[in-house]
């Protein structure tokens, strides 16, 4: 379901806390800048003084994405509880996933995106699509799971200020670093971004001593 922009603070609190806690209890450290087909797109880097997960926030062209780092066993206690077979519980553990925010932050144009369009590109220069939310489901429906929450949704079309959440995930192991490729549309046109040297979440939390 995408949202209002009026809707935000309310749904993160009932539907995502985890998103409020990350968002707004990290702290800003850097900044990098960097040219996308001649737009400024800024990339900035949050860290959770607590955890030390990081989150990616860029903004490009009317086109916000902020991806958060989830570490395995919070990844773990969502789907447990859930009921999702512990097989699949640890299946998709063993994946690097984000929790993921997109808006349209345009002053007046539909924005449009597609998950089947995103690539990973590794460190060896190779890219790779985009888990779907539909590839998921597809797979849990042979094994019995008639679960769907939580997974980004494939696509939207998403107006001036409509946001949506969900996870992303990357088939990479634990701590592995990746370029994060993004495509979006906006007002007829096909955009495409890069946020560079982003990492899968480590295994355990900072400070995890177990």
């Amino acid at each position: 379901m995408m949202h209002s922009q009026r809707q935000l603070s309310r749904i993160f609190f009932l539907c995502g806390r985890w998103f409020a806690i990350t968002l707004f209890s990290g702290v800003f450290f850097s900044i990098t800048l960097f040219s996308i087909r001649g737009f400024a797109n800024t990339v900035k880097i949050h860290k959770n003084p607590a955890t030390g997960l990081l989150t990616w926030a860029v903004e490009d062209k009317g086109f916000s994405l902020e991806l958060i780092q989830l570490n395995p066993d919070f990844v773990r206690a969502v789907y447990e509880k859930h009921g999702l077979p512990q097989a699949e519980v640890e299946r998709i553990a063993g994946y690097c996933v984000f929790g993921s925010i997109l808006r349209n932050t345009s002053a007046k144009y539909t924005m449009y995106y597609r998950v089947a369009n995103w690539r990973y590109r590794t460190k060896k220069g190779n890219e790779y699509p985009v888990k779907t939310k539909t590839q998921w489901l597809h797979e849990w429906k042979k094994v019995g799971v008639p679960f769907s929450w939580t997974l980004l949704p494939d696509a939207g079309d998403f107006n001036v200020g409509d946001w949506q959440q969900g996870f992303t995930t990357i088939k990479l192991p634990r701590n592995t670093r990746f370029d994060f490729i993004y495509k979006w549309q906006m007002d007829g046109k096909h955009y495409r971004g890069t946020i560079k040297n982003m990492r899968c979440a480590p295994a355990r939390l900072m400070g995890d001593k177990k």
